[in-house]
């Protein structure tokens, strides 16, 4: 027989982790659905590389802070691939600046998206998964969640949330059958940083043990095996994948 095929969602499916993520989950055997708010675009092209490499994928649209887009991403999911194995909430924004200039509604809107709303689509999937007694929740931080950051501190406060809700969410859901786990991730070569100047990347790296970026694939690889049988005995950790930078 072979094996099983499981459904997975990838929110922020069409950027450089989210797309890296996809891929590995693609490769791995997973009915994957790439999540995405407004790369539409990205998101389709990948949907169409992978499909044509014989792999099982489909963009899909979903505004993690929006409960309406949530139920229909969800609906149209399960309607391609089967109710979900494995949830991974990567989307996310960045905003550099001094906390004391940023307005409340950029504020929400940080902790809508970095935050809040992996909880709300989280706690739409949830109900499915415990009743089956199996799933899988991978929620992607960062090390400013650990530490904090100068001019991140939403962003901070909010992976730092994330971190405090994989953890607590992870012991509910034990007893039920269900893993949550999180990665941390360091300095990734993404869009996200594309503002440091080479001086300044530069200066980071020199500070990064490993003496290097990560890539989009270093995370992705910490995401596969989490979402693996062979870590199921691992629930409630926060898997740092940053080159031992902290």
């Amino acid at each position: 027989m072979g094996r099983i095929k499981k459904a997975a969602l990838v929110t922020g499916g069409s950027g450089g982790i989210g797309s890296a993520v996809c891929r590995r989950l693609a490769e791995a055997g997973y009915l994957t659905a790439i999540g995405y708010s407004s790369g539409k675009k990205q998101a389709e092209v990948l949907a169409e590389e992978l499909t044509a490499q014989g792999l099982t994928a489909s963009a899909v649209h979903i505004d993690i802070t929006a409960p309406d887009s949530i139920m229909r991403c969800l609906e149209e999911t399960e309607r391609k691939f089967g109710q979900l194995e494995l949830l991974v909430n990567n989307a996310g924004t960045a905003d550099i600046g001094l906390f004391t200039d940023l307005t409340d509604d950029r504020l929400c809107e940080l902790m809508n998206i970095n935050l809040l709303g992996h909880m709300r689509l989280t706690k739409a999937v949830l109900p499915q998964m415990l009743a089956r007694h199996e799933g899988s929740v991978i929620n992607i931080s960062s090390v400013w969640g650990e530490v904090g950051a100068s001019c991140e501190v939403a962003y901070s406060a909010a992976k730092a949330g994330m971190i405090g809700f994989t953890r607590a969410l992870a012991k509910e859901c034990a007893p039920s059958g269900v893993r949550v786990n999180c990665v941390s991730c360091g300095l990734i070569d993404t869009k996200m940083n594309a503002e440091l100047s080479a001086e300044d990347l530069q200066a980071v790296v020199d500070e990064i043990p490993l003496s290097r970026i990560g890539t989009p694939d270093d995370v992705a690889a910490a995401v596969k095996f989490l979402a693996d049988d062979a870590s199921a005995y691992i629930t409630g950790q926060v898997i740092r994948v940053d080159g031992a930078w902290l």
